[in-house]
């Protein structure tokens, strides 16, 4: 997400009393009962509230996503080589131990050029979502204040499997929003560096590094979007046993698809306009350099020109110095020197006009 922790935090107000802390570690239930309570703690004080609840979700913060979320896993009842698993992937995974399924996804953080893609780690069985994640993934937390409500909203007769997977679908959508909020960061910073691309006096070493950090935060934010489609076309069809195959709900996991892809299509034709710029700037710095090249040019053709205009004078005047001239006056010596000069530096001049050398200066 686009907002750094202080922001996210802010907008993550109680919305009762079990919601006074903004603890990252908490507990969302539908009760057997029919009542929904949301509990915030530590893990282990959320086993009790599991027994008792129809379906629900558990959201833990770690510091040390391997160590601690196999730790995690462990006491919810997961075998731990799914954290293991999925753990050593780079952005994404999906791993099927059928009885439990274990997801990775790309949780991204823009801050201007900056791109963080942090990992979130989703893990599933029977009546039971756990999400874990390290401190800067905040969105769930945030989130977490509409969970109550939309757990209420999930039909009763509904089969265990199609509740957990309305609750999937929810958290992977709230996951995609924020991070489609990346795109926005980015296109702002386009704006202000295609400012400079008009301006003449604009300093280009500093611009082509702007343009290069833009298209490595361009790369980096169309990775995250690749690898989350990647799992969400896992989910898609409902293979697994964890996931519902009911196609009303399958319907969202397919809009969750096209949300992404035309995502993608917008970072890509960012990335186009991306290749226009650095065309244009590659374009100035010809233009510059073809314009110093020109008057360098041009500097040696009048340099040789007046080179002539010295060196002729100076050459007849030395041989006038001899003996050979001693039957000339000083008036006749005179106009030798300048009919001499005045024509040398002309015959000099056709020269490089004839031959083409004068470039033209822009």
């Amino acid at each position: 997400m686009m907002h750094d922790n202080k922001s996210e935090t802010k907008a993550e107000a109680p919305l009762n009393k079990t919601m006074n802390s903004t603890s990252p570690t908490f507990c969302v239930a539908m009760l057997k009962n029919g009542s929904t309570v949301k509990i915030e703690g530590k893990p282990e004080e959320f086993l009790q509230t599991i027994k008792d609840a129809d379906f629900a979700w558990i959201n833990v913060q770690v510091e040390d996503l391997k160590e601690e979320g196999k730790k995690v896993a462990s006491m919810l009842g997961f075998n731990q080589a799914i954290i293991d698993e999925l753990v050593s992937q780079r952005f994404s995974g999906y791993d099927d131990h059928t009885t439990e399924l274990g997801l990775l996804l790309p949780a991204v953080r823009v801050n201007k050029l900056d791109v963080e893609i942090n990992k979130l780690i989703i893990l599933m069985k029977s009546n039971l979502i756990v999400t874990i994640h390290g401190e800067h993934v905040t969105r769930l937390v945030k989130f977490a204040r509409y969970a109550v409500t939309f757990f209420k909203k999930v039909p009763k007769n509904l089969d265990d499997v199609d509740k957990i997977s309305q609750v999937l679908i929810r958290i992977l959508d709230e996951n995609n929003e924020r991070n489609f909020d990346g795109i926005r960061s980015i296109q702002e910073q386009g704006e202000e560096i295609s400012k400079y691309l008009i301006q003449p006096s604009a300093p280009r070493q500093e611009l082509g590094n702007d343009i290069y950090k833009m298209k490595h935060a361009l790369i980096s934010y169309l990775e995250a979007l690749w690898a989350t489609l990647d799992v969400v076309h896992y989910l898609r069809y409902g293979d697994a046993e964890l996931i519902t195959d009911d196609p009303i709900i399958l319907q969202k996991v397919g809009m969750l698809s096209t949300d992404l892809t035309r995502q993608i299509s917008i970072s890509e034709q960012m990335s186009t306009v991306l290749a226009s710029g650095l065309e244009v700037l590659q374009s100035i710095y010809n233009n510059q350099l073809t314009m110093l090249n020109n008057r360098m040019s041009m500097l040696a053709v009048w340099l040789a020109i007046l080179g002539t205009a010295f060196l002729v004078p100076n050459t007849i005047a030395t041989v006038f110095g001899t003996p050979i001239a001693e039957h000339l006056d000083w008036h006749t010596q005179l106009w030798i020197i300048i009919i001499s000069t005045v024509l040398a530096v002309v015959l000099v001049y056709w020269i490089m006009k004839k031959k083409g050398l004068f470039p033209k200066v822009q």
